[in-house]
């Protein structure tokens, strides 16, 4: 549930085979504008001569499919992650590792006997291949597994695979082999998700290269994670890592011998994977990065070597190629400031505090901003500080922002994403009331106008919190979980067992299924609640937001349904990102009583039981001074 656009419309996994010259890619989603008979989840190979057209590579009736490439070119092969379904029917599909024939198309299985695999990596020899292995119901985050196969001259594994790291309690992730033949990984052995070195010709223990209470790696949700680079044979490591005291991330290079950490001085706060090309006289890091004042972007570092890294500038680092044209002028733009603030349980919790920013308006002495409590999807993720229009949107418009970091987030160590297990619901639900408490105690909010909104997994939260407690006047649901049950009865394999550790195993524990879904305590909800849905949604039905409406319709609470025809889990046509912008900040406007616009050429918006206001969208346009 961490993502929330739909995944059509793409072709994924290029890999260049050097002898051959040939392009080899998988066609996993694709539009049906695209050249090819797509969705048919084949691999296909095609010549780099020009004219040449792809063909398919693997059998077209195989149900087999493929991810996570790792391009074995002494043995003319991919070995590949295969997902099986020729079972049919509900059985559930089968995890293996595979080897595909460059030549014939063939099919090879290497490894099985776990319900998941990730992360392949050959060694610089091919003798050796590490992945990580994990089996229901932990997700890649719980109880995970490094392991290390030998493998003969025809790349077949040989004997038993050798345990590395990783079991109860621990997460491996991002396997990474050196030039010097050392195996690296990401472990949180230690409570945080820290960088590790091991020597299995040596037979040595793996070995944190920088303990420290900081994350170096993220959630795995999708294949590829790369947040870290091994540089220099080893000597040094870059590597991007989330420090619980500051808002973002940052990139670090840590030094091997001496177990010491040089923070880069690079003017962004979120990364993406890095690209390193190391060469004789130069170093150069590719990656996408962004920051709160500047959009994400496709930007470049080139130094001659690591001394130069260490002392580089913001002013080094080069624009390839922006995400968005769009500049917006410094004065409408709020940057974050990360909040540690005290939760139940005697604990406390984080969020990143976005106040009001518009340079033409300031609040009248005593007047206190509307605050927006934001939840992010997942739930096993964490706010972000990356440029985000959508957030000016609000802050421009004389709204605070709350993004909160809620337990269960990840950024904060073992134990803080492990509060969430079993609360689902609850430790979030907490969270962000005790978020929106603290800021209106610290005179930053006006107590009186409290709203919340979250997507997904968010959206779950948003009406969790709205109907067990009783501290926000207003608040928004988009594309949002509303019956747990259904979530757990109705989705693909990786997520098929994620609420097994959420809420409990299912259906063993039906009913406290039930007493967590939103949707059977529809009449505890007080406040007003606008519900933004598409009708293709596949992993949250609309039903579920119908079903809500209904519910707070016939209550008489104010409530307004938006059902936004052709779109998924996440709305991806401009009209309807502008919509449901528009419509929740104008519903909040007549709920709460301030004035807000909707433009009148967006899809038409009623709100039901709206006591005195009109409840047809269209009233007259709004300046930012004058709205709030």
């Amino acid at each position: 549930m961490a993502g929330s656009g739909s995944r059509q419309g793409s072709c994924s996994e290029l890999k260049v085979h050097a002898d051959a010259a040939q392009l080899v890619f998988k066609c996993v989603f694709c539009c049906c504008s695209a050249p090819l008979a797509c969705r048919d989840q084949l691999v296909y190979v095609q010549e780099l001569a020009l004219g040449s057209t792809p063909v398919a590579l693997t059998a077209a009736d195989a149900q087999q499919r493929f991810a996570n490439y790792v391009l074995d070119e002494p043995r003319d092969r991919l070995v590949v992650v295969c997902e099986d379904h020729s079972k049919g029917g509900d059985q559930e599909a089968s995890n293996s590792i595979a080897a595909i024939d460059l030549s014939s198309g063939t099919v090879t299985q290497l490894v099985t006997g776990h319900d998941f695999f990730s992360s392949l990596v050959l060694s610089p020899d091919g003798s050796k291949m590490a992945y990580v292995a994990w089996d229901h119901p932990n997700m890649p985050w719980d109880d995970v597994l490094l392991l290390v196969a030998d493998l003969d001259e025809a790349g077949l594994p040989v004997g038993q695979p050798k345990l590395v790291a990783g079991g109860k309690d621990t997460s491996v992730q991002q396997p990474q082999w050196g030039a010097d033949g050392a195996l690296y990984f990401v472990s949180d052995a230690s409570g945080w998700w820290n960088l590790y070195r091991t020597r299995l010709e040596q037979d040595s223990q793996p070995a944190a290269l920088m303990p420290m209470s900081a994350e170096f790696g993220s959630p795995p949700w999708l294949f590829g994670l790369h947040s870290y680079e091994v540089l220099q044979d080893g000597a040094a490591v870059l590597a991007v890592f989330d420090d619980p005291a500051a808002a973002g991330s940052q990139l670090g290079v840590i030094d091997t011998h001496t177990s010491s950490l040089t923070r880069l001085s690079t003017g962004y706060s979120s990364f993406g994977k890095l690209a390193v090309l190391q060469g004789n006289d130069s170093l150069t890091i590719v990656t996408v990065a962004g920051s709160p004042r500047s959009a994400q972007a496709l930007v470049k570092l080139q130094v001659p070597d690591l001394d130069a890294l260490l002392a580089s500038s913001p002013s080094d680092w080069q624009v390839l190629k922006p995400s968005t044209d769009l500049q917006l002028d410094p004065g409408y733009i709020s940057e974050p400031r990360s909040i540690e603030y005290p939760t139940e349980g005697g604990v406390t919790a984080f969020m990143n505090f976005y106040p009001p920013a518009n340079k033409h308006y300031e609040f009248p002495p005593g007047q206190l901003p509307a605050l927006l409590v934001k939840i992010h999807g997942g739930p096993t993720s964490a706010a972000s500080t990356q440029f985000s229009i959508s957030y000016h949107f609000w802050t421009s418009r004389g709204f605070a922002i709350a993004d909160v970091n809620y337990g269960g987030s990840t950024g904060f160590g073992r134990a803080y994403r492990n509060r969430l297990r079993g609360n689902w619901g609850v430790t979030d639900v907490d969270d962000c009331c005790a978020a929106a408490r603290y800021l209106a105690d610290q005179g930053l909010v006006d107590g009186s106008r409290l709203c919340i909104d979250g997507g997904s997994a968010g959206g779950y939260t948003t009406l969790a919190v709205l109907a067990f407690r009783d501290v926000f006047n207003a608040g928004s649901s988009h594309y949002g979980v509303a019956d747990a049950e259904l979530l757990a009865q109705h989705t693909h394999k990786f997520e098929s067992r994620y609420l097994d550790l959420l809420i409990g195993p299912y259906p063993a524990d039906k009913e406290l299924y039930q007493q967590r879904s939103p949707i059977y305590s529809a009449d505890k909800i007080s406040a007003p609640v606008a519900l933004f849905q598409g009708d293709e949604d596949k992993i949250v039905p609309p039903e579920q937001s119908v079903a809500m409406w209904q519910a707070l319709k016939a209550k008489g609470l104010p409530t307004a349904l938006m059902m936004y025809k052709g779109e998924q889990h996440g709305f991806r046509k401009a009209e309807n990102i502008r919509s449901s912008l528009e419509g929740e900040m104008y519903f909040y406007g007549q709920v709460l009583g301030f004035k807000a616009s909707y433009s009148p050429e967006l899809q038409a918006m009623t709100i039901d039981n709206l006591p005195e206001a009109v409840a047809a969208a269209g009233a007259p346009a709004a300046s930012p001074k004058e709205e709030l």
